[in-house]
């Protein structure tokens, strides 16, 4: 039977041989899926988490911090490979029950402080440290109202654009034309908003940039899904301006690259206990 003929049944049943990049791991069901405890560092923060765009969010929000002399952001990222199901152990469910990176361990209250979604997470730790949110309240909603479209909006580019452009085990042309409507429309709104603003709440950098960023920021500069001549992205003109001028931002730098498992190997420090670890312990290093 071709897609095009294809009708729901009644009631759906797992099909075990799925296929695509996550059709192995995935599964109708939540919970842990082993028995086993997490590792913890020395720091007050302990992150555990994969440098995909929503892990990114947290590394390099904590690398801003850190960048400002916030030493209580010390933190140590401990990699949580989701290919090979590491978020379904025990220890990890304990912290997010929805078994996606990242997740947050803070470990300064007692009992230790469970964050988890990567928009909560930048949250606390803005409210937590004073920093990347404005303090009036206009200048809070709009970082906040733009924090949340982006909660809102990356499924439809990644779940949606992303897996049926780049790991769909089959080229579905309805689902690719109808998401890539959506992340086009998207990349406009944003477009829109940057015209009259150096960062997307405004004039300052703030926590919805850190969240924008990873997802739409490398979208344009043809780091995700290998689609920016696709998408056309070099038409958004004001994306491309502030996605290059975060790019250079040491903390990006640096924060881009934790927990990162694929790419050049001296873009990838697996995990990070120290802030010599970036120039000691990524994967061209190690190999040597």
């Amino acid at each position: 039977m071709s897609d095009n003929d294809y009708q729901p049944a009644k009631v759906w049943t797992e099909k075990k041989d799925a296929g695509g990049t996550w059709g192995s791991i995935n599964r109708p069901t939540a919970g842990p899926r082993s028995d086993v405890a997490l590792p913890t560092g020395k720091h007050p923060l302990q992150l555990y988490s994969m440098g995909t765009p929503n892990g990114q969010k947290v590394t390099i929000m904590l690398e801003e911090l850190l960048a400002l002399n916030v030493n209580d952001a010390e933190y140590d990222a401990h990699l949580i490979r989701i290919g090979e199901g590491d978020q379904f152990k025990s220890g990890f469910v304990d912290i997010n029950p929805n078994s996606k990176i990242p997740a947050l361990l803070d470990v300064t209250t007692t009992p230790a402080t469970r964050v988890f979604e990567s928009g909560a997470i930048l949250l606390y730790l803005a409210e937590k440290f004073g920093h990347f949110l404005p303090k009036d309240a206009a200048g809070r909603t709009e970082a906040l109202n733009w924090l949340f479209w982006l909660q809102g909006s990356a499924p439809y580019l990644g779940g949606g654009f992303g897996h049926f452009y780049a790991y769909a085990p089959v080229k579905i042309e309805y689902a690719i034309d109808r998401f890539t409507m959506e992340a086009k429309r998207q990349l406009d709104v944003l477009d829109r908003q940057l015209a009259g603003h150096r960062y997307i709440a405004g004039e300052d950098y703030t926590i919805a940039d850190i969240a924008i960023w990873p997802w739409y920021g490398a979208l344009v500069r043809g780091m995700v899904y290998d689609a920016a001549e696709f998408l056309d992205a070099g038409a958004y003109k004001n994306v491309q301006r502030w996605a290059d001028e975060i790019a250079q931002r040491p903390a990006v730098k640096r924060g881009r690259i934790v927990n990162r498992t694929f790419g050049d190997p001296s873009e990838q420090l697996h995990e990070r206990h120290d802030a010599s670890d970036f120039e000691l312990k990524t994967e061209d290093k190690k190999a040597k």
